[in-house]
Protein backbone atom coordinates (compact mmCIF):
# COMPACT_ATOMS: atom_id res chain seq x y z
CA UNK A 1 0.00 0.00 0.00
CA UNK A 2 1.24 3.58 -0.62
CA UNK A 3 2.27 5.63 1.74
CA UNK A 4 -0.66 8.18 2.84
CA UNK A 5 0.32 11.34 1.33
CA UNK A 6 0.08 14.01 4.75
CA UNK A 7 1.89 16.92 5.66
CA UNK A 8 5.61 15.42 5.11
CA UNK A 9 7.00 14.51 8.64
CA UNK A 10 10.58 15.95 9.77
CA UNK A 11 12.59 13.38 11.10
CA UNK A 12 14.35 15.98 13.15
CA UNK A 13 12.04 17.70 14.60
CA UNK A 14 11.85 17.56 18.63
CA UNK A 15 8.34 16.95 17.93
CA UNK A 16 8.88 13.25 16.95
CA UNK A 17 7.87 10.48 20.52
CA UNK A 18 8.23 7.14 20.38
CA UNK A 19 5.94 4.19 20.75
CA UNK A 20 5.64 2.55 24.51
CA UNK A 21 2.90 0.82 24.99
CA UNK A 22 0.60 -1.47 21.35
CA UNK A 23 -2.79 -3.10 22.60
CA UNK A 24 -4.14 -4.61 19.17
CA UNK A 25 -5.18 -1.41 17.08
CA UNK A 26 -4.50 1.05 20.30
CA UNK A 27 -0.91 2.89 20.52
CA UNK A 28 0.50 5.09 23.30
CA UNK A 29 3.45 7.14 22.37
CA UNK A 30 5.69 9.54 24.46
CA UNK A 31 7.06 13.30 23.55
CA UNK A 32 9.46 14.24 25.51
CA UNK A 33 8.80 18.04 24.78
CA UNK A 34 5.76 17.93 26.25
CA UNK A 35 4.18 19.63 22.68
CA UNK A 36 1.36 16.92 22.34
CA UNK A 37 -0.44 16.81 19.49
CA UNK A 38 -4.32 17.63 19.20
CA UNK A 39 -7.03 15.65 19.99
CA UNK A 40 -8.13 13.94 16.36
CA UNK A 41 -4.46 14.73 15.11
CA UNK A 42 -2.92 12.55 12.59
CA UNK A 43 0.71 10.91 13.18
CA UNK A 44 2.85 8.39 11.05
CA UNK A 45 4.67 5.84 12.81
CA UNK A 46 7.50 3.85 11.40
CA UNK A 47 6.12 0.30 11.37
CA UNK A 48 9.69 -0.86 9.98
CA UNK A 49 8.68 -1.16 6.58
CA UNK A 50 8.56 1.09 3.30
CA UNK A 51 5.45 2.70 4.07
CA UNK A 52 4.84 4.09 7.36
CA UNK A 53 1.65 3.32 9.89
CA UNK A 54 -1.35 6.04 10.12
CA UNK A 55 -3.04 6.41 13.35
CA UNK A 56 -5.56 9.55 15.16
CA UNK A 57 -5.21 10.99 18.75
CA UNK A 58 -8.33 10.03 20.92
CA UNK A 59 -6.93 11.13 24.74
CA UNK A 60 -3.80 12.96 26.34
CA UNK A 61 -3.01 10.26 29.33
CA UNK A 62 -0.61 12.46 30.56
CA UNK A 63 2.14 15.79 30.00
CA UNK A 64 4.01 13.53 27.82
CA UNK A 65 1.87 10.67 26.58
CA UNK A 66 -0.50 10.38 24.16
CA UNK A 67 -3.13 7.43 23.21
CA UNK A 68 -4.05 7.07 19.87
CA UNK A 69 -6.13 4.43 17.19
CA UNK A 70 -4.71 2.73 14.16
CA UNK A 71 -6.27 2.84 10.49
CA UNK A 72 -4.27 -0.10 9.72
CA UNK A 73 -2.66 -3.07 10.65
CA UNK A 74 -0.57 -2.59 13.27
CA UNK A 75 1.18 -6.45 12.99
CA UNK A 76 4.91 -5.84 13.13
CA UNK A 77 4.92 -2.75 15.10
CA UNK A 78 7.68 -2.40 17.99
CA UNK A 79 7.86 -0.25 21.11
CA UNK A 80 10.41 2.23 20.39
CA UNK A 81 9.32 3.07 17.20
CA UNK A 82 9.41 6.77 15.85
CA UNK A 83 6.28 8.95 15.58
CA UNK A 84 6.26 12.03 13.87
CA UNK A 85 3.16 14.71 14.27
CA UNK A 86 1.20 15.43 10.86
CA UNK A 87 0.77 19.25 12.03
CA UNK A 88 -3.56 18.29 11.70
CA UNK A 89 -6.22 15.82 11.35
CA UNK A 90 -5.90 12.85 8.40
CA UNK A 91 -6.26 15.12 4.86
CA UNK A 92 -7.69 12.58 1.80
CA UNK A 93 -8.06 14.27 -1.80
CA UNK A 94 -10.95 15.67 -2.89
CA UNK A 95 -12.45 16.92 -6.19
CA UNK A 96 -12.48 15.66 -9.66
CA UNK A 97 -9.68 13.48 -9.24
CA UNK A 98 -11.82 10.97 -6.81
CA UNK A 99 -14.16 10.16 -9.25
CA UNK A 100 -14.51 6.90 -10.59
CA UNK A 101 -11.60 5.81 -8.26
CA UNK A 102 -12.19 3.59 -5.04
CA UNK A 103 -10.07 4.78 -1.96
CA UNK A 104 -9.92 3.84 1.54
CA UNK A 105 -9.92 5.85 5.38
CA UNK A 106 -6.89 7.95 4.43
CA UNK A 107 -7.72 8.20 1.34
CA UNK A 108 -5.01 5.86 -0.44
CA UNK A 109 -6.31 4.41 -3.44
CA UNK A 110 -7.06 0.89 -3.91
CA UNK A 111 -7.90 0.30 -6.96
CA UNK A 112 -5.26 -0.83 -8.61
CA UNK A 113 -5.59 2.31 -10.76
CA UNK A 114 -1.90 4.10 -9.77
CA UNK A 115 -1.79 6.67 -6.80
CA UNK A 116 -3.15 10.28 -6.97
CA UNK A 117 -1.01 13.28 -8.06
CA UNK A 118 0.87 14.96 -5.08
CA UNK A 119 -0.66 18.63 -6.29
CA UNK A 120 -4.50 16.96 -5.70
CA UNK A 121 -6.28 19.04 -3.22
CA UNK A 122 -6.82 17.38 0.25
CA UNK A 123 -8.98 18.66 2.88
CA UNK A 124 -9.39 17.46 6.53
CA UNK A 125 -11.69 14.36 7.35
CA UNK A 126 -12.31 16.73 10.70
CA UNK A 127 -14.48 19.72 9.84
CA UNK A 128 -17.82 21.74 11.19
CA UNK A 129 -20.85 21.79 9.76
CA UNK A 130 -22.35 24.44 7.86
CA UNK A 131 -23.86 27.71 10.56
CA UNK A 132 -27.76 27.41 10.46
CA UNK A 133 -27.46 30.42 8.87
CA UNK A 134 -25.70 29.04 5.95
CA UNK A 135 -28.26 26.42 5.63
CA UNK A 136 -30.65 25.72 3.10
CA UNK A 137 -33.96 24.60 5.08
CA UNK A 138 -36.23 24.49 1.51
CA UNK A 139 -38.20 21.39 1.38
CA UNK A 140 -38.28 20.06 -2.13
CA UNK A 141 -39.14 16.25 -2.99
CA UNK A 142 -36.26 13.74 -4.31
CA UNK A 143 -37.73 11.56 -6.85
CA UNK A 144 -36.07 7.77 -6.74
CA UNK A 145 -38.35 6.27 -9.39
CA UNK A 146 -39.46 3.31 -7.03
CA UNK A 147 -43.14 3.56 -6.86
CA UNK A 148 -43.29 2.47 -2.69
CA UNK A 149 -40.39 4.98 -1.55
CA UNK A 150 -41.88 7.89 -3.75
CA UNK A 151 -46.07 7.43 -2.93
CA UNK A 152 -45.46 6.65 1.01
CA UNK A 153 -41.87 7.77 2.73
CA UNK A 154 -40.61 10.76 -0.26
CA UNK A 155 -36.92 11.78 0.48
CA UNK A 156 -36.18 15.28 0.69
CA UNK A 157 -33.25 16.72 -1.53
CA UNK A 158 -31.11 18.39 0.41
CA UNK A 159 -32.35 15.64 3.51
CA UNK A 160 -31.44 12.44 5.15
CA UNK A 161 -32.81 9.20 4.66
CA UNK A 162 -32.20 5.45 6.18
CA UNK A 163 -33.08 2.70 5.17
CA UNK A 164 -33.64 0.13 8.17
CA UNK A 165 -33.82 -3.77 8.12
CA UNK A 166 -32.30 -6.81 9.76
CA UNK A 167 -30.24 -8.87 7.66
CA UNK A 168 -30.45 -10.19 4.36
CA UNK A 169 -33.81 -8.36 3.60
CA UNK A 170 -32.53 -6.04 0.56
CA UNK A 171 -30.61 -3.27 1.92
CA UNK A 172 -27.88 -3.14 0.17
CA UNK A 173 -29.58 -3.98 -3.25
CA UNK A 174 -32.05 -1.15 -2.88
CA UNK A 175 -28.69 1.28 -2.27
CA UNK A 176 -27.55 -0.13 -5.63
CA UNK A 177 -31.02 0.65 -7.35
CA UNK A 178 -30.64 4.01 -6.16
CA UNK A 179 -27.58 4.72 -7.38
CA UNK A 180 -28.23 3.54 -10.65
CA UNK A 181 -31.60 5.85 -11.28
CA UNK A 182 -31.18 8.79 -9.11
CA UNK A 183 -27.21 9.29 -10.83
CA UNK A 184 -28.47 8.64 -13.90
CA UNK A 185 -31.79 11.18 -13.79
CA UNK A 186 -30.19 13.52 -11.52
CA UNK A 187 -26.98 15.18 -13.12
CA UNK A 188 -25.27 15.48 -10.05
CA UNK A 189 -22.20 13.79 -8.36
CA UNK A 190 -22.47 10.16 -6.15
CA UNK A 191 -20.21 9.33 -3.05
CA UNK A 192 -20.39 5.67 -1.76
CA UNK A 193 -19.53 5.21 1.60
CA UNK A 194 -18.79 1.93 2.06
CA UNK A 195 -18.50 1.04 6.35
CA UNK A 196 -17.93 -1.94 7.10
CA UNK A 197 -18.76 -3.92 3.77
CA UNK A 198 -17.62 -7.26 2.86
CA UNK A 199 -14.92 -7.29 0.05
CA UNK A 200 -17.16 -9.33 -2.04
CA UNK A 201 -19.99 -6.35 -1.70
CA UNK A 202 -17.25 -3.69 -2.49
CA UNK A 203 -16.26 -5.74 -6.05
CA UNK A 204 -20.24 -6.16 -7.08
CA UNK A 205 -21.03 -2.47 -6.45
CA UNK A 206 -17.72 -1.99 -8.67
CA UNK A 207 -18.93 -4.17 -11.72
CA UNK A 208 -22.01 -2.97 -11.50
CA UNK A 209 -20.85 1.07 -11.93
CA UNK A 210 -18.32 0.08 -14.22
CA UNK A 211 -21.01 -1.68 -16.47
CA UNK A 212 -23.72 1.70 -16.07
CA UNK A 213 -22.45 4.51 -17.55
CA UNK A 214 -22.58 6.26 -13.66
CA UNK A 215 -19.01 5.18 -12.62
CA UNK A 216 -17.17 8.29 -13.98
CA UNK A 217 -19.63 10.69 -11.91
CA UNK A 218 -19.14 8.42 -8.55
CA UNK A 219 -16.71 8.19 -5.91
CA UNK A 220 -16.18 4.96 -3.55
CA UNK A 221 -14.87 5.26 -0.28
CA UNK A 222 -14.56 1.74 1.53
CA UNK A 223 -13.80 0.53 5.37
CA UNK A 224 -13.56 -2.85 5.00
CA UNK A 225 -14.61 -5.43 7.32
CA UNK A 226 -11.80 -7.00 7.86
CA UNK A 227 -10.06 -3.54 8.51
CA UNK A 228 -9.20 -2.19 11.69
CA UNK A 229 -11.98 -0.60 13.83
CA UNK A 230 -10.40 2.87 13.60
CA UNK A 231 -10.69 2.27 9.67
CA UNK A 232 -14.76 1.57 9.80
CA UNK A 233 -15.01 4.12 12.35
CA UNK A 234 -13.28 6.88 10.18
CA UNK A 235 -14.75 5.88 6.61
CA UNK A 236 -17.88 7.88 7.07
CA UNK A 237 -15.76 11.25 7.70
CA UNK A 238 -13.66 10.88 4.93
CA UNK A 239 -16.76 10.15 2.24
CA UNK A 240 -18.45 13.19 3.91
CA UNK A 241 -15.31 15.05 3.12
CA UNK A 242 -15.11 14.44 -0.44
CA UNK A 243 -18.94 15.15 -0.84
CA UNK A 244 -18.39 18.93 1.17
CA UNK A 245 -15.95 19.52 -1.64
CA UNK A 246 -18.01 19.17 -4.36
CA UNK A 247 -21.44 20.93 -2.21
CA UNK A 248 -19.06 23.72 -0.90
CA UNK A 249 -16.08 24.36 -3.65
CA UNK A 250 -17.99 23.19 -7.20
CA UNK A 251 -21.45 24.16 -6.21
CA UNK A 252 -22.76 20.55 -7.40
CA UNK A 253 -25.68 18.69 -5.90
CA UNK A 254 -24.37 15.22 -4.31
CA UNK A 255 -26.10 11.96 -3.40
CA UNK A 256 -23.99 10.76 -0.45
CA UNK A 257 -24.97 6.70 0.36
CA UNK A 258 -23.92 4.69 3.17
CA UNK A 259 -23.77 1.27 3.61
CA UNK A 260 -24.43 0.83 6.36
CA UNK A 261 -24.30 3.51 9.51
CA UNK A 262 -24.97 0.44 11.70
CA UNK A 263 -20.72 -0.79 11.52
CA UNK A 264 -20.13 2.82 12.41
CA UNK A 265 -21.68 2.30 15.38
CA UNK A 266 -19.88 -1.23 16.40
CA UNK A 267 -17.00 0.26 15.05
CA UNK A 268 -17.05 3.30 17.71
CA UNK A 269 -17.96 0.34 20.29
CA UNK A 270 -14.75 -1.39 19.37
CA UNK A 271 -12.79 1.64 19.80
CA UNK A 272 -14.56 2.86 23.34
CA UNK A 273 -13.82 -0.69 24.78
CA UNK A 274 -10.01 -1.02 23.54
CA UNK A 275 -9.55 3.02 25.13
CA UNK A 276 -10.99 1.51 28.24
CA UNK A 277 -14.85 2.99 28.56
CA UNK A 278 -17.07 2.06 30.24
CA UNK A 279 -19.85 0.24 28.05
CA UNK A 280 -23.16 1.90 28.03
CA UNK A 281 -26.85 0.96 27.81
CA UNK A 282 -26.59 -2.62 25.66
CA UNK A 283 -22.77 -2.56 25.62
CA UNK A 284 -22.51 0.69 23.69
CA UNK A 285 -19.92 3.38 24.01
CA UNK A 286 -21.04 5.87 26.41
CA UNK A 287 -20.18 8.83 23.39
CA UNK A 288 -22.89 7.22 21.38
CA UNK A 289 -25.28 10.05 20.54
CA UNK A 290 -22.70 12.45 20.51
CA UNK A 291 -20.97 10.37 17.60
CA UNK A 292 -23.96 9.60 15.23
CA UNK A 293 -24.49 13.59 15.99
CA UNK A 294 -20.73 14.26 14.50
CA UNK A 295 -21.57 12.68 11.88
CA UNK A 296 -25.38 13.66 11.10
CA UNK A 297 -24.90 17.08 11.34
CA UNK A 298 -22.41 17.27 8.85
CA UNK A 299 -25.34 16.17 6.04
CA UNK A 300 -26.65 19.98 5.15
CA UNK A 301 -27.47 21.63 2.30
CA UNK A 302 -26.44 25.56 1.24
CA UNK A 303 -28.29 27.41 -1.13
CA UNK A 304 -27.30 26.34 -4.81
CA UNK A 305 -25.50 23.00 -3.72
CA UNK A 306 -27.16 20.12 -1.42
CA UNK A 307 -25.82 16.92 -0.18
CA UNK A 308 -29.12 14.21 0.04
CA UNK A 309 -28.30 11.38 2.40
CA UNK A 310 -29.19 7.89 1.79
CA UNK A 311 -28.24 5.84 4.37
CA UNK A 312 -28.83 2.05 5.25
CA UNK A 313 -29.10 1.03 8.50
CA UNK A 314 -28.89 -2.53 9.79
CA UNK A 315 -31.04 -3.95 12.77
CA UNK A 316 -29.86 -5.96 14.96
CA UNK A 317 -32.47 -9.02 15.87
CA UNK A 318 -34.90 -7.08 13.98
CA UNK A 319 -34.92 -4.55 16.76
CA UNK A 320 -36.02 -1.16 16.09
CA UNK A 321 -35.69 -0.15 20.26
CA UNK A 322 -31.92 -1.30 20.08
CA UNK A 323 -29.88 2.35 21.03
CA UNK A 324 -27.85 2.88 17.55
CA UNK A 325 -31.59 2.16 15.56
CA UNK A 326 -33.11 4.69 17.77
CA UNK A 327 -30.53 7.30 18.16
CA UNK A 328 -30.01 7.72 14.07
CA UNK A 329 -33.98 7.74 13.73
CA UNK A 330 -33.65 10.71 15.81
CA UNK A 331 -31.46 12.89 13.02
CA UNK A 332 -33.41 11.42 9.73
CA UNK A 333 -36.71 13.30 7.36
CA UNK A 334 -37.43 9.79 5.61
CA UNK A 335 -37.66 6.47 7.53
CA UNK A 336 -37.99 3.63 5.22
CA UNK A 337 -38.43 0.54 6.76
CA UNK A 338 -37.99 -3.07 5.59
CA UNK A 339 -40.23 -6.03 6.34
CA UNK A 340 -39.01 -9.73 6.80
CA UNK A 341 -42.45 -10.79 6.21
CA UNK A 342 -42.70 -9.17 3.02
CA UNK A 343 -39.52 -10.25 1.84
CA UNK A 344 -40.31 -14.16 2.93
CA UNK A 345 -43.62 -13.84 0.53
CA UNK A 346 -41.49 -12.62 -2.22
CA UNK A 347 -43.13 -8.96 -2.45
CA UNK A 348 -39.53 -6.36 -3.33
CA UNK A 349 -38.41 -4.09 -2.19
CA UNK A 350 -39.61 -5.39 1.17
CA UNK A 351 -40.48 -1.99 2.28
CA UNK A 352 -43.30 -1.51 5.13
CA UNK A 353 -45.91 0.55 3.59
CA UNK A 354 -46.98 1.18 7.30
CA UNK A 355 -43.86 1.32 9.47
CA UNK A 356 -41.71 3.91 6.36
CA UNK A 357 -42.82 7.59 7.24
CA UNK A 358 -41.10 11.15 6.07
CA UNK A 359 -42.08 14.46 7.03
CA UNK A 360 -42.24 15.29 3.25
CA UNK A 361 -45.87 13.32 3.02
CA UNK A 362 -47.67 16.90 3.76
CA UNK A 363 -50.12 18.06 1.09
CA UNK A 364 -48.41 21.30 1.38
CA UNK A 365 -45.48 19.74 -0.31
CA UNK A 366 -46.44 16.81 -2.10
CA UNK A 367 -50.29 17.77 -2.91
CA UNK A 368 -53.52 17.04 -1.77
CA UNK A 369 -53.81 14.07 -4.80
CA UNK A 370 -50.56 12.49 -3.50
CA UNK A 371 -51.31 12.86 -0.10
CA UNK A 372 -54.88 11.41 0.09
CA UNK A 373 -53.95 8.63 -2.16
CA UNK A 374 -51.33 7.55 0.12
CA UNK A 375 -53.46 7.85 3.22
CA UNK A 376 -56.01 5.68 1.76
CA UNK A 377 -53.43 3.48 0.36
CA UNK A 378 -52.31 3.21 4.47
CA UNK A 379 -55.48 3.15 5.55
CA UNK A 380 -56.47 -0.10 3.07
CA UNK A 381 -53.44 -1.63 3.95
CA UNK A 382 -53.62 -1.52 7.67
CA UNK A 383 -57.73 -2.93 7.37
CA UNK A 384 -56.13 -5.85 5.75
CA UNK A 385 -53.35 -6.40 8.34
CA UNK A 386 -56.36 -6.16 11.56
CA UNK A 387 -58.38 -8.60 9.48
CA UNK A 388 -55.46 -11.21 8.58
CA UNK A 389 -56.11 -13.05 12.17
CA UNK A 390 -59.62 -13.55 11.63
CA UNK A 391 -58.53 -14.66 7.65
CA UNK A 392 -56.74 -17.35 9.32
CA UNK A 393 -58.86 -18.62 11.67
CA UNK A 394 -62.34 -18.64 9.98
CA UNK A 395 -61.45 -18.01 6.03
CA UNK A 396 -62.21 -14.80 3.96
CA UNK A 397 -65.22 -15.69 3.34
CA UNK A 398 -66.60 -15.05 6.74
CA UNK A 399 -65.91 -11.49 6.30
CA UNK A 400 -68.41 -8.65 5.27
CA UNK A 401 -68.75 -7.40 1.59
CA UNK A 402 -67.09 -4.59 2.35
CA UNK A 403 -64.21 -6.07 4.24
CA UNK A 404 -63.49 -8.52 1.58
CA UNK A 405 -63.46 -5.67 -1.29
CA UNK A 406 -60.93 -4.03 1.06
CA UNK A 407 -58.54 -7.32 1.60
CA UNK A 408 -58.76 -7.66 -2.26
CA UNK A 409 -57.66 -3.81 -2.96
CA UNK A 410 -55.01 -4.04 0.01
CA UNK A 411 -53.46 -7.45 -1.94
CA UNK A 412 -53.51 -6.24 -4.92
CA UNK A 413 -51.97 -2.92 -3.58
CA UNK A 414 -49.11 -4.75 -1.87
CA UNK A 415 -48.35 -6.32 -5.14
CA UNK A 416 -48.50 -3.49 -7.34
CA UNK A 417 -46.04 -1.86 -5.00
CA UNK A 418 -43.30 -4.16 -5.89
CA UNK A 419 -41.26 -3.37 -8.77
CA UNK A 420 -38.64 -5.04 -10.90
CA UNK A 421 -35.23 -3.45 -10.56
CA UNK A 422 -32.28 -2.26 -13.05
CA UNK A 423 -29.84 -3.92 -11.06
CA UNK A 424 -31.74 -7.17 -10.33
CA UNK A 425 -32.18 -8.07 -14.06
CA UNK A 426 -29.53 -10.68 -14.70
CA UNK A 427 -30.67 -12.75 -11.30
CA UNK A 428 -34.64 -12.24 -11.76
CA UNK A 429 -34.45 -11.76 -15.86
CA UNK A 430 -37.16 -8.97 -15.37
CA UNK A 431 -36.09 -5.99 -17.08
CA UNK A 432 -35.85 -3.45 -14.47
CA UNK A 433 -37.71 -0.45 -14.32
CA UNK A 434 -38.12 3.29 -12.90
CA UNK A 435 -41.64 4.99 -12.52
CA UNK A 436 -42.80 8.51 -12.46
CA UNK A 437 -44.45 9.69 -9.41
CA UNK A 438 -47.22 10.64 -11.35
CA UNK A 439 -47.83 7.01 -12.83
CA UNK A 440 -47.78 5.50 -8.98
CA UNK A 441 -50.15 7.78 -7.70
CA UNK A 442 -52.83 7.25 -10.65
CA UNK A 443 -52.38 3.26 -10.46
CA UNK A 444 -52.98 2.99 -7.01
CA UNK A 445 -56.25 5.46 -7.31
CA UNK A 446 -57.45 3.38 -9.82
CA UNK A 447 -56.74 0.46 -7.53
CA UNK A 448 -58.74 2.12 -5.18
CA UNK A 449 -61.45 2.85 -7.22
CA UNK A 450 -61.85 -0.69 -7.93
CA UNK A 451 -60.33 -0.67 -11.70
CA UNK A 452 -58.54 -3.78 -11.46
CA UNK A 453 -61.26 -5.72 -9.25
CA UNK A 454 -61.39 -8.36 -11.95
CA UNK A 455 -58.02 -8.78 -12.57
CA UNK A 456 -55.79 -11.58 -11.00
CA UNK A 457 -53.34 -10.19 -8.45
CA UNK A 458 -50.33 -11.55 -10.04
CA UNK A 459 -51.37 -9.14 -13.04
CA UNK A 460 -50.01 -6.29 -10.26
CA UNK A 461 -46.99 -8.41 -9.24
CA UNK A 462 -43.30 -6.86 -10.60
CA UNK A 463 -44.66 -4.24 -13.06
CA UNK A 464 -44.19 -0.91 -13.91
CA UNK A 465 -47.32 1.22 -14.13
CA UNK A 466 -51.11 0.40 -14.26
CA UNK A 467 -51.23 0.27 -18.11
CA UNK A 468 -48.79 -2.37 -17.72
CA UNK A 469 -50.61 -4.55 -15.10
CA UNK A 470 -53.66 -3.96 -17.46
CA UNK A 471 -51.04 -5.14 -20.44
CA UNK A 472 -49.69 -8.30 -18.70
CA UNK A 473 -53.67 -9.16 -17.44
CA UNK A 474 -54.40 -9.04 -20.68
CA UNK A 475 -51.88 -10.84 -22.05
CA UNK A 476 -52.92 -13.54 -19.14
CA UNK A 477 -56.73 -13.91 -20.07
CA UNK A 478 -55.62 -14.76 -23.30
CA UNK A 479 -53.09 -17.76 -22.60
CA UNK A 480 -56.17 -19.11 -20.20
CA UNK A 481 -58.87 -18.81 -23.22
Amino acid sequence: MPEPSQNPPDVSAPKQGTVTRIRGSVIDAEFPSERLPRINDALLVDSGGETRLMVEVQEHLDRRTIRAVAMENTAGLRRGALVWPTGGPIRVPVGEKVLGRLINVVGSPIDRLGDFDPKVERWPIHRSSPSISDQDHKREVFRTGIKVVDLLAPLARGGKAGMFGGAGVGKTVLIMELIRSTVEKYSGISVFAGIGERSREGHELLAELSKSSVLGRTALVFGQMNEPPGARWRVGMTALTVAEYFRDVMRRDVLLLMDNVFRFVQAGAEVSGMLGRLPSRVGYQPTLATEIAELEERIASVAGASVTAIQAVYVPADDFTDPAVVETFRHLDSSVVLSREMAAEGLYPAIDPLGSTSVLLDPRIVGQKHYAVAQEVRRTIARYKELQEIISLLGVEELSAEDRRTVARARRLERFLTQPFLVTEQFTGIAGKSIALEDTVSGCAAILEGEGDAWTESSFYMVGSFEDARTKNTAARKERF
